[in-house]
């Protein structure tokens, strides 16, 4: 009998991709008792990517690091072998922050999680670039790094934009609002940036990739030698899942808003792209696209069972568990 691969993203705000995976499991084996159900949650590289990896039988290892006003925070990253996966939200993302630091926030930890890997033998390793707090172009990382090493070490940038550094597509223009930047701190931080490039690398600023996570692709590529990748592609390689939807009859992608946005880089639409010809079909918190238009069969939103959104977020695991056995009666043989 064949199986079904559940490979969803994070719903942000309410479950994790490994929760959101074991719902939608649950209700299909709920539906369907002996179906045979493979989880493999994913993420495109931002907060998520270290569970995705854990997930997938990578180990965690903790670490205290400097957060990203300055005060020691706990962090994580993943290893398995010589291959580490770290996060830029771990140790300088938003969701550390009691209040927005536009002009203050460092990615200082994140260059002390890139030392602990490289302390525990890692040469490969993925840096997932989302959520970031700070916008300083990497500087705090390479203060951290003080020189460390990356000769014979394969730095992997993943990340779901590949944003310039500089300019009104780039880090401080794009980003710095979302992380509490005034029009006038914006210009504060572009000029920042663009002398932080001058002094280490200009040619590296217009890099696909150089902008993202406040610019520490930038320092990455420029500095550290690193080479960019979609952060969908980087973890589906990581998860193993082209071994896993081999044979599979069914694949079940997702996350929290499937939208115009899900095009490009995230991971549901990444999912798809990967899944050849096995019928790909998404769970989602609410969908305001055509699922055919993503190259999904179909789509099962939260809000078409329950159509108050704060319900849906609450309920979202015992609600993922109704979609997951409507998904098995429309799509698995019983």
């Amino acid at each position: 009998m064949s199986h079904v691969v559940v490979a969803p993203d994070k719903f942000k705000g309410s479950l994790t991709a490994p929760q959101v995976a074991a719902a939608v499991a649950r209700g299909l084996r709920e539906a369907v008792p002996d179906v045979d159900v493979r989880c493999l949650p994913v993420a495109d590289g931002g907060d998520g990517t270290v569970d995705a990896a854990v997930a997938a039988g990578f180990v965690k290892v903790g670490r205290w690091v400097t957060g990203p006003v300055g005060k020691p925070v706990p962090a994580s990253f993943a290893v398995r072998g010589t291959t580490a996966v770290v996060e830029v939200a771990s140790a300088a993302g938003l969701t550390l922050l009691e209040r927005p630091a536009p002009l203050d926030a460092t990615s200082h930890g994140v260059g002390e999680l890139l030392k602990a890997a490289l302390d525990v033998g890692c040469a490969t390793i993925v840096l997932g670039l989302g959520g970031s707090a700070c916008t300083d172009g990497g500087a705090g990382m390479l203060e951290a790094l003080d020189g460390a090493s990356f000769d014979g070490v394969d730095l992997v940038l993943a990340s779901d934009v590949d944003n310039p550094l500089l300019g009104p597509s780039g880090a401080a223009a794009v980003y710095g609002p979302q992380k509490g930047a005034s029009p006038e701190q914006v210009d504060v931080l572009e000029d920042r940036l663009q002398a932080f490039a001058d002094r280490v690398g200009p040619e590296f600023a217009t890099r696909p990739g150089a902008g993202a996570a406040g610019g520490i692709g930038f320092a990455a590529l420029a500095v550290l030698g690193a080479r960019f990748r979609p952060g969908i592609e980087v973890v589906l390689d990581l998860v193993g899942f082209a071994d896993a939807v081999a044979d599979a009859s069914l694949v079940v992608t997702g996350e929290g808003s499937l939208d115009a946005q899900t095009r490009h880089g995230k991971a549901p639409y990444g999912v798809v792209k990967a899944s050849g010809d096995v019928p790909v079909v998404a769970v989602a918190g609410q969908c305001s696209v055509e699922p055919g238009d993503l190259g999904l069969k179909a789509a099962y939103a939260l809000s078409d069972v329950e159509p108050d959104i704060t319900r849906c977020m609450v309920q979202a695991d015992s609600l993922l568990t109704v979609l997951g056995g409507r998904i098995a009666r429309d799509w698995v043989s019983q």
